[in-house]
């Protein structure tokens, strides 16, 4: 399943039923009502802050929008299963950034953690524009050199090495030495 294609469709469908309109979205989240319009109509998929502001304007979990089946027990994936059924690509709008995330939990309900494996595609010219959202994050690198710049810091992350972060911080992820990178991150956002 490729999230990205039905990740708008959820949210028009989580926004109607508790009848929120797209101006009352706007004004709790700070997106243009445009923007969300480009959601719901799957013509852009957000990245991970504006994705966090939707739930939590919404008062659902990240994972609502990821969850594909209703399994109470764990989730299991398969090597080489989960890139193809679980991707939704984050690109910014205004930011020249390009992660590729692939859930490792979308079948299991009512989690609190959003484990993704995510790619991290090297581009030219990279504007570093920080967001934030509520919650905590865990970042692990695999391959590649990943570069944190968190509030005034840079972090430089090789392989094996890992960051725990608050993530109400004004943060960017990206590839370090213009190289793909890969890392396991795992991401907490509370909903009350």
């Amino acid at each position: 399943m490729d999230c990205g294609k039905n990740l708008g469709s959820k949210i028009k469908q989580i926004r109607e039923s508790k009848q929120v309109s797209i101006k009352e979205l706007s004004d709790c989240t700070s997106l243009e009502e445009e923007l969300i319009k480009k959601i719901e109509e799957e013509k852009v998929v957000p990245s991970l802050a504006p994705m966090i502001k939707i739930t939590r304007a919404l008062g659902v979990r990240l994972g609502t929008l990821l969850d594909d089946n209703e399994n109470l027990g764990p989730s299991v994936v398969r090597v080489g299963r989960n890139e193809k059924e679980r991707l939704f690509i984050s690109q910014g709008r205004k930011m020249n950034e390009r992660l590729n995330f692939y859930s490792l939990a979308a079948d299991k309900v009512g989690r609190n953690m959003e484990p993704f494996l995510i790619d991290i595609e090297p581009l030219k010219d990279v504007k570093t524009m920080l967001s934030s959202h509520e919650g905590e994050e865990f970042m692990y690198v695999l391959e590649g050199v990943v570069e944190i710049n968190y509030g005034k810091d840079i972090y430089r992350l090789n392989p094996g090495d890992s960051i725990y972060l608050d993530s109400i911080v004004k943060h960017n992820v990206h590839a370090g030495d213009n190289k793909k990178a890969r890392m396991l991150a795992v991401v907490y956002t509370p909903i009350d």
